[in-house]
């Protein structure tokens, strides 16, 4: 079985991602617990594992959302809480659950985008038509982003989390409440990028996409790695959801339901 990297001292600069000994604490309750993993350049990394298994908070400490209690995030090769301006240049992050100013144009949202990254209006206007072209947006480009559906919302926010051009994409659950059709122009888009070099971290809890779609996976519970690797030599041999169930520990008797019956 796959074992959780050896933590070292510093993250691996050669790494697109680094995490070392990440530790956060919520009063009593322990969340991340010394994590360590080293997500490489150009992989289409999936974070899987069960509700409050640590995976939001930890990618919110590796994007620089969240403060960690102890321990330490690179991409690559730059700290992202001593050099957090240039650390947050290489990454293009979309949190599960963001509020967008949904008062906004879906091209006025992805064009605030752009101008906060420092981009001249020239380059801002080029590339946002470029991002709603290639996610489907250029008739709704005037809509306001109120309007849009959950799948076109989506999809808005992942251009605006693009504009910049980053090395590293973050997306926390990017296909919840996503249609069939959404989902697959996104994951095309996101391919692409890792084709041309990006780097991908993903979480999901749907193992069969993540399975398909990802080169790498690590699967997180009660705030602990418990594997990592590529998605072949973690599921070794078994379906990645089997691989998950055995792993994480197996679904919960559902004993003294006798009365549940459909006869």
């Amino acid at each position: 079985m796959p074992t959780p990297d050896v933590p070292r001292a510093h993250p691996d600069p050669a790494a697109a991602v680094s995490i070392r000994n990440l530790c956060k604490s919520f009063g009593e309750k322990l969340a991340v617990g010394g994590l360590s993993l080293d997500i490489p350049v150009g992989s289409f990394y999936g974070i899987v594992g069960p509700n409050g298994a640590g995976k939001t908070t930890t990618l919110s400490m590796a994007t620089g959302l969240l403060r960690p209690d102890r321990g330490e995030v690179s991409i690559h090769g730059v700290d992202v809480w001593r050099r957090p301006y240039e650390a947050k240049q290489l990454l293009g992050v979309l949190p599960d659950g963001l509020r967008l100013f949904d008062r906004l144009t879906g091209a006025q949202l992805i064009a605030y985008a752009g101008e906060l990254r420092g981009l001249d209006r020239d380059t801002v206007r080029a590339r946002t038509a470029d991002l709603l072209a290639a996610l489907g947006l250029t008739e709704a480009a005037d809509t306001l982003v109120v309007d849009y559906s959950a799948g076109m919302t989506k999809k808005v926010a992942l251009a605006s989390a693009l504009v910049h051009a980053p090395r590293v994409i973050v997306l926390d659950e990017p296909f919840e409440s996503v249609d069939p059709i959404s989902a697959a122009g996104i994951r095309e888009l996101l391919t692409g990028f890792v084709q041309t070099g990006g780097t991908v971290v993903v979480s999901s809890h749907v193992m069969d996409l993540v399975q398909r779609m990802c080169s790498h996976v690590a699967v997180i519970a009660r705030g602990l790695l418990l594997a990592s690797g590529t998605v072949d030599e973690v599921r070794e041999g078994e379906s990645l959801e089997d691989r998950f169930v055995q792993l994480v520990g197996g679904p919960q008797a559902t004993g003294g339901l006798s009365w549940l019956q459909s006869s």
